[in-house]
């Protein structure tokens, strides 16, 4: 019966509410007279009955212009009531004046209980009837329960409530004054029974509602859950809520929330200093660091921002969107202007430089992961060390004021070829910055940031979703991370605090990453968070294995941020500076001279060799693994020769 009431159309739906509400009101009249005269009231006096069709057709009108029947009973609520309340006191108000007119034998008693069981009727039918939709609909949606019973927590239950998804059979919170009260009929308890709630109701997942939450508070929280096997997830951030997403879009718990790190604000006067009014340049403008950097640069409204990108696509995507973005935050003065170009070829990005009149330069451009460089050392030599050499001059020939180069941690005493090129540009750079005095150089070396392009968090998610293995390269490996914004607002800050005017700048700048993190602990995280088991030998009947591949080409287990321990701190507190070898630029041109005659006639093993040789602390814990140096040498191998002969 409920689902053929259900799949009625719209007005026959309202036309069957009407009638029912046309009944509701004879019978409230009826009820009413019988219980003042105490017996079953039949009407004697025609007065009686033209006085009830007028009340009751008017009342009816009175719904429809009050919009109650455009209310779906499903979503009915607090205001629905209020116009049931209204109508009934309009038609008890009707029914009072109209007695008095016709001279009707209808008592006030009577008048005032017609009110009530009107009231009663006409309301309490819908609110069992929504009652009944949300109890038939209930055995179709999963229990969750909220952990946050503020006004997050609320709107999100009564979000749900609407839903046929989930429903919320719980509520918890850490504030004491709220525990065994009830909110929108929902009980709220402490945080130590989560464990026995679960267990009890059959959850399976918990929805954080603390969208104001420091990052330390919901890792705590994180932490207490995550022993429970129950999938967290998360609505979005006050951020986000304030730029109008809607309070229901789940979405996975976030890494930043389990690393428990809070950014520290931006210094205004820092983001200001070489961006605001000037023109700047972003290399590698498409990529996960450069990108960033633009999104950032262009709120602090540069005269123009040039986006300077080698892939089509990636150049066109941020374009787009920051075009986008400047529409949306009234930024018109700001001009962007998209260049496709590459870093190797100098005369290209000068006249780029020369053409707009770049004041201020954020070179992010640069082949990173690792293993790619290993198995093409030319292309990272070329792009990593020759392009950064190319750019730092067309920098110094087209009058630039600051240079800035996002570096990176395995810089510091690297076992990689990516590592040792990006060491050898950070020399590169400082001795152009000896050799000259109008264009101010820095570097800001940072680790790992989340959700960068090869990041492995949403790897962990794409192969815990497809049932694993994850993938872990070795039990032990360690690594540093860092969202994307944060370390976007300190390359900035950090390059203002160099070329700030007091010098030619040639400082290298450390970011603070906080504590590294064990990547198998945070695969395990990941997993039990979003509601599955780790599978290995003490739990057989795991959802998840973890396997283990053994280390890449080139791959350590710890980074380090940092050469020696002279180290200095800055007035801000998630910038340091470090003291390091530098070499005179004749000693760097000789290098450069030979890298480059090695890379031309493709000498693998003497590009690494020099890398060894020059002083970037380059130790490799793996051969040469270039795939065509490795194809050519074995094609050229007596064996091989031996087999072609035959």
């Amino acid at each position: 019966m409920m689902d053929l009431l259900f799949k009625l159309p719209r007005g026959a739906k309202n036309s069957i509410a009407l009638m029912v509400d046309v009944l509701f009101l004879l019978f409230s009249l009826w009820f009413a007279l019988s219980v003042r005269y105490e017996t079953l009231y039949l009407p004697n006096h025609y007065s009686v009955w033209l006085v009830t069709g007028i009340t009751v057709a008017a009342s009816i009108g009175v719904f429809k212009l009050l919009g109650l029947y455009r209310a779906i009973v499903r979503y009915i609520g607090f205001r629905a009531l209020v116009t049931v309340s209204i109508g009934v006191s309009f038609s008890a108000a009707l029914l009072y004046l109209l007695r008095d007119y016709s001279a009707s034998p209808i008592p006030i008693s009577a008048i005032i209980t017609y009110a009530l069981v009107s009231l009663l009727l006409i309301g309490g039918s819908r609110l069992l009837l929504r009652g009944s939709v949300q109890q038939r609909n209930r055995g179709k949606r999963q229990p969750v329960i909220i952990y946050g019973a503020g006004a997050s927590g609320r709107q999100l239950a009564q979000a749900l409530m609407n839903g046929n998804e989930f429903y919320t059979t719980a509520f918890i919170d850490d504030d004491s004054t709220l525990h065994n009260s009830s909110i929108l009929s929902i009980s709220v308890h402490s945080p130590d029974a989560i464990e026995t709630l679960i267990q009890r109701k059959g959850v399976t997942r918990v929805l954080l509602a603390m969208p104001s939450a420091t990052l330390r508070e919901r890792k705590r929280v994180l932490e207490r859950l995550e022993p429970l096997t129950v999938q967290v997830m998360t609505i979005p951030g006050m951020a986000d809520l304030v730029s109008g997403r809607q309070i229901d879009l789940l979405e996975d718990v976030r890494v930043e929330d389990l690393l428990g790190r809070d950014p520290v604000p931006p210094r205004e006067h820092l983001m200001d200093r070489n961006i605001r009014s000037k023109v700047v340049l972003v290399t590698g403008a498409g990529g996960s660091i450069g990108s960033e950097l633009c999104r950032q640069i262009v709120r602090y409204k540069p005269k123009c921002l040039v986006l300077f990108e080698l892939s089509e696509y990636s150049l066109y995507a941020i374009e787009q969107e920051l075009r986008e973005l400047v529409e949306a935050e009234s930024l018109q003065d700001v001009r962007i202007v998209p260049i496709m170009g590459t870093i190797q070829r100098q005369n290209r990005i000068e006249a780029v430089m020369r053409a707009f009149k770049v004041q201020t330069v954020y070179h992010a451009a640069a082949y990173k992961h690792v293993p790619m460089v290993e198995y093409n050392i030319v292309e990272a030599v070329r792009n990593n060390v020759f392009g950064t050499w190319f750019t730092g001059e067309a920098a110094i020939n087209a009058g630039v004021e600051n240079f800035v180069l996002v570096s990176t941690d395995k810089a510091v005493r690297p076992t990689n070829v990516m590592g040792a090129t990006k060491r050898m540009a950070e020399l590169v750079l400082q001795a152009l910055a000896k050799r000259q005095d109008w264009t101010c150089f820095c570097m800001v070396r940072f680790g790992n940031v989340l959700g960068s392009s090869g990041s492995v968090v949403p790897r962990f998610r794409e192969q815990i979703k497809a049932g694993g293995p994850v993938t872990v390269t070795d039990k032990e490996i360690t690594r540093y991370f860092m969202t994307i914004p944060e370390a976007a607002q300190l390359v900035i800050q950090a390059g203002a605090m160099s070329c700030d005017g007091s010098g030619t700048g040639g400082e290298v700048f450390v970011l603070d990453m906080g504590e590294p993190v064990k990547i198998e602990q945070l695969a395990r995280k990941l997993i039990h968070l979003m509601g599955k088991s780790v599978k290995d030998d003490q739990h057989p009947r795991g959802d998840i294995e973890i396997h283990y591949s053994g280390l890449r080409p080139g791959e350590k287990l710890y980074e380090e941020l940092l050469i020696g321990d002279d180290v200095r701190a800055t007035d801000h507190p998630r910038i340091m500076t470090a003291n390091e070898i530098d070499l005179p630029w004749e000693e760097v041109e000789a290098l450069l001279t030979e890298l480059d005659q090695h890379c031309h006639v493709f000498q693998i093993d003497k590009v690494h060799q020099l890398l060894q040789k020059a002083p970037l602390a380059f130790t490799p814990n793996d051969g040469i693994s270039d795939l065509v140096w490795q194809s050519t040498s074995t094609a050229n191998s007596p064996s091989s020769n031996k087999e072609h002969s035959r």
